[in-house]
């Protein structure tokens, strides 16, 4: 892990008005007026105390209109704003959003670089390989790529890669779908074989292939005869292909739907079809309350506070960075009791107790296949036995998932 003096960094900045963005669990963030726009100013810095000011880029690949994972960064930027006031730190947010994994995300990193912010966000795992096409040119400004890895290894000084342990909340939340998936075959509305959730994922990527082992193993923790089939839509943002994806798989029986996406349109369809959900990024109870159980999101505001307070302070900050529920960076939204099953907030209690005293996640005994390679050779680790998913702690360890095997009770369509 590499890190950096960063004192230079604040020689002669200018200082500027503090800037804010709008949102909050159930509402919308402020729109920006345009593809890039500076947020309003906002709080105002300590009595007595000479307010440092840092302009802070972000790339998006979305806008908080899509009320799911862009959206759940600009709450991570307000919350974070607000507590680096009281620190007196000014930040001057200016967005770059529905920025596509192409040339022009490299485009908006320049543009951001040329605007004169310090630190440049680029929120989407598929901008990793453009914003370090423009990282060299930039020495003085930190770059800083979410859910991705490279910049972790690479031999830049100003690039950082960050993730939080999303996985956890993943099992969590699995609970809580499995809890209502047990509720359904003990009062006879179902088999137990017919215990199928169906989940809505982007791509076949250890990230997203993580996630959705974490929920169905949280599910079969308290539901022990649950499966699972994944649809890709081979998309992070396609509302329609996600509600499409949905509905396909409640259609073929799945009586559960979850979520690796961006939108709300999984848990509409779900509601449409007659069928609970889980959803990530935000509560999704607001648009189908008959519907989803509950969320679990990445808490961006800590690693926020963490990366820009550094650079004001001119001090050192980590090159890979992850924390977990324990933390605060990984939330459950609130749990939606009018459909939730009996006991399922005592089931989630227990079962981040045993997160908080070490339960590993991907505990053995597990076995089965490379994603996307059924025919590939088997992998499987005894009892006993676990996976160190994003364990910094470990050599070579990375805040980025890893785990990328299909495991017995999961199916690939």
């Amino acid at each position: 892990m590499k890190k950096r003096l960063l004192a230079m960094l604040l020689a002669g900045a200018m200082v500027f008005g503090l800037a804010a963005c709008s949102g909050g669990d159930q509402g919308s963030a402020e729109t920006p007026s345009s593809p890039e726009s500076t947020a309003p100013a906002g709080e105002t810095t300590p009595a007595g105390d000479e307010a440092k000011t840092i302009k802070v880029g972000m790339v998006c690949i979305g806008d908080e209109n899509d009320q799911g994972y862009t959206y759940n960064f600009m709450r991570g930027v307000e919350e974070a704003t607000a507590q680096l006031a009281e620190q007196g730190i000014n930040v001057e947010w200016v967005y770059k959003t529905q920025i596509l994994e192409d040339s022009g995300c490299e485009d908006a990193n320049i543009e951001l670089a040329d605007a004169g912010c310090q630190i440049i966000i680029n929120n989407s795992y598929g901008f990793e390989s453009y914003m370090l096409k423009v990282a060299p040119d930039y020495p003085e400004i930190e770059f800083i790529s979410c859910t991705n890895q490279a910049s972790a290894v690479d031999d830049l000084a100003n690039t950082h890669n960050a993730f939080a342990n999303i996985y956890e909340g993943r099992y969590l939340a699995g609970v809580a779908g499995g809890m209502k998936l047990q509720q359904l075959i003990d009062e006879g509305t179902i088999t137990a074989e017919e215990a199928v959730i169906g989940y809505v994922a982007a791509f076949p990527f250890a990230e997203v292939v993580s996630g959705y082992t974490a929920f169905y193993l949280g599910a079969k923790s308290v539901c022990p005869s649950v499966t699972m089939k994944v649809k890709y839509v081979n998309s992070w943002s396609n509302a329609s292909e996600e509600a499409a994806a949905a509905a396909a798989l409640a259609d073929e029986g799945c009586v559960l739907i979850s979520q690796h996406s961006d939108n709300t349109t999984p848990a509409t369809a779900a509601q449409d079809a007659g069928v609970f959900h889980c959803g990530y990024n935000n509560d999704m109870t607001g648009v189908a309350p008959e519907s989803s159980i509950i969320s679990c999101r990445v808490d961006w505001a800590p690693y926020f506070v963490y990366a820009i307070s550094a650079v004001a302070n001119g001090e050192e900050f980590a090159q890979d960075w992850t924390a977990g529920y324990a933390d605060g960076s990984v939330k459950l939204t609130t749990l939606n009791e009018a459909i939730a099953a009996p006991g399922t907030a005592e089931a989630l209690e227990a079962a981040e107790a045993e997160l908080a005293d070490g339960l590993h996640v991907f505990a053995g005994p597990l076995s089965g296949h490379p994603a996307q390679d059924p025919d590939g050779e088997v992998w499987s680790i005894g009892e006993g036995e676990y996976f160190a998913e994003s364990d910094l702690s470990q050599e070579g360890g990375l805040s980025a998932p890893q785990f990328c095997y299909i495991i017995d009770g999961i199916t690939e369509e």
